[in-house]
C-alpha cells in the first residue's frame, strides 16, 4: 500500500532531532558519492495578472540508504509592498492555501511508497540546516540569539537552535508588535528563556552570539554593521543572501556542499541555488524571478568550507572566538527531501499513520 501522510501526521513523528540527524547522514553521504541529488528547478509562466506569475518548483535526491524523492510546488507568486518592506507572497487556488508534495519511492524496486504534504517537512528541514550551522560554527557557549521574525521559520529554528546549543536569552524584532509579543512570550514559556521583545531591528544584535534573519522579505533585512565579534549568522529570506554589509565582515563561510554535475558532463556543474526556465523571459517575474535573478552560488570562495571539511578533520570550521560565520546549505535541497520524507514515512508507518491506498493505482502493464 502506499501512504497518504499529511501534515498533522508529519507533526506527530517528525523531531527537531530526527530532521537534523537525518539532514547530516544524507550531506555525509553526498560527500562519499553514495547519495545524488540535483539543483532545484523553477518554471515560471505569467498569468492574466501582470503582478502575478506561475511557478512550479522540483528538486531531487537519492540514496543508496533506501529512499529517492522528488519534492514539488505550485505556486501562484507575487509581492507585497508595505512601506520600504517588501514580501514575497504565494498561494495556490486561492490565498492561505499551498500545493507542496513529495513523492517517495524505494530504490530497490521503485515502489510509490507515500505521498506527503511538504508543509511541515519544509519548515522542519530548513529550521534543521540552521541547527546544523550554529552546531559547527557558532561559539560552543554561545547563549543569546537575536532573530529579526516571528513567524513559522522563527519558531522552527528557536526548535533547532536549543536542540544544539542551551541558550538562555532571546532578542527578537518583527514590523508588527502584537507578533513579536505573542511570540516571545511563546519561547519564554516553552523553553523557559530571557526574552527581550525589541522595538527596533537594530537592537537584536547587542551581545548576540547568533543572528537569525528569518523572514519573508523579498530584499536583505540584515545589517552587517552592527554584528558583534564572534557572531554567527543565519539567513532565510531577503533573496537568500545576507547584505552586503555582513558578506563583507564574514570570516568564515560555511556552504554545506554543492549538487554534483551529471555524470560525463562536468561541465554542467552548477552552485546556482536554484535554475529557472521562464515563457515570455522579458517580461517582469516576481518571487524567485524577480528581476531576473538567478540563485546564488558560492558567495565568498576565499572563505569558504564544506560540511565535508568539517566531519572530516580538514578543518574545525571556526578557528578563533572572534570570527564572524555564515552557514547556508548551498544547492542540497534534493538530498533533504528523501532523507526526511524516508524518516517521516518509516515514522508514520511503524505509528499506523497515514492513508491508505493501493499502490497497484500507480502501476500499469504498458511499457513506460
Amino acid at each position: 500500500m502506499t501512504l497518504i501522510i499529511n501534515n498533522e501526521d508529519v507533526a506527530r513523528v517528525l523531531t527537531m532531532e530526527d530532521t537534523i540527524a537525518a539532514l547530516e547522514a544524507s550531506y555525509r553521504n553526498l560527500a562519499i558519492g553514495e547519495a545524488v541529488c540535483r539543483p532545484r528547478i523553477d518554471i515560471r509562466i505569467p498569468t492574466s495578472d501582470p503582478t502575478k506569475n506561475y511557478q512550479f518548483g522540483s528538486m531531487e535526491g537519492g540514496s543508496t540508504s533506501g529512499y529517492f524523492a522528488v519534492r514539488m510546488k505550485s505556486d501562484i507568486v507575487y509581492e507585497n509592498r508595505n512601506g520600504d518592506v517588501v514580501t514575497q507572497e504565494k498561494y495556490c487556488v486561492n490565498p492561505g492555501l499551498f500545493c507542496g508534495l513529495i513523492f517517495l519511492t524505494s530504490i530497490e524496486n521503485g515502489e510509490p511508497l507515500a505521498f506527503i504534504n511538504d508543509g511541515f517537512l519544509q519548515h522542519m528541514r530548513v529550521a534543521g540546516d540552521g541547527g546544523i550551522g550554529v552546531k559547527y560554527m557558532a561559539k560552543a557557549d554561545a547563549k543569546v540569539v537575536g532573530m529579526l521574525g516571528s513567524g513559522g521559520m522563527a519558531r522552527d529554528h528557536m526548535a533547532s537552535l536549543m536542540a544544539v546549543r542551551n541558550l538562555e536569552k532571546l532578542q527578537v524584532y518583527s514590523p508588527t508588535k502584537a507578533n513579536r509579543e505573542a511570540f516571545g512570550r511563546e519561547m519564554a514559556t516553552k523553553y523557559n528563556i530571557e526574552v527581550q521583545i525589541c522595538d527596533r531591528p537594530e537592537d537584536i544584535y547587542k551581545g548576540a552570539d547568533i543572528v537569525a534573519a528569518l523572514t519573508d522579505s523579498a530584499v536583505p533585512v540584515l545589517n552587517g554593521a552592527l554584528l558583534e565579534k564572534g557572531t554567527h549568522v543565519l539567513n532565510i529570506g531577503g533573496s537568500g543572501v545576507p547584505d552586503e554589509a555582513t558578506m563583507q565582515r564574514v570570516d568564515v563561510y560555511l556552504r554545506f556542499g554543492d549538487a554534483p554535475a551529471p555524470v560525463g558532463r562536468p561541465d554542467l556543474v552548477l552552485d546556482d541555488e536554484y535554475i529557472g526556465w521562464e515563457a515570455r523571459p522579458l517580461s517582469r517575474k516576481f518571487g524567485d524571478g524577480r528581476s531576473g535573478k538567478k540563485g546564488h552560488g558560492v558567495m565568498l570562495p576565499d572563505k569558504r568550507i564544506t560540511f565535508h571539511d568539517i566531519v572530516s578533520g580538514i578543518t574545525p570550521g571556526r578557528t578563533s572566538p572572534d570570527q564572524i560565520t555564515w552557514s547556508e546549505r548551498g544547492n542540497l535541497q534534493g538530498a533533504q527531501f528523501y532523507a526526511v520524507a524516508g524518516r517521516v514515512y518509516e515514522l508514520a508507518k511503524a505509528q499506523g499513520l497515514g492513508y491508505e491506498i493501493p499502490t497497484s493505482l500507480f502501476l500499469q502493464t504498458i511499457r513506460n
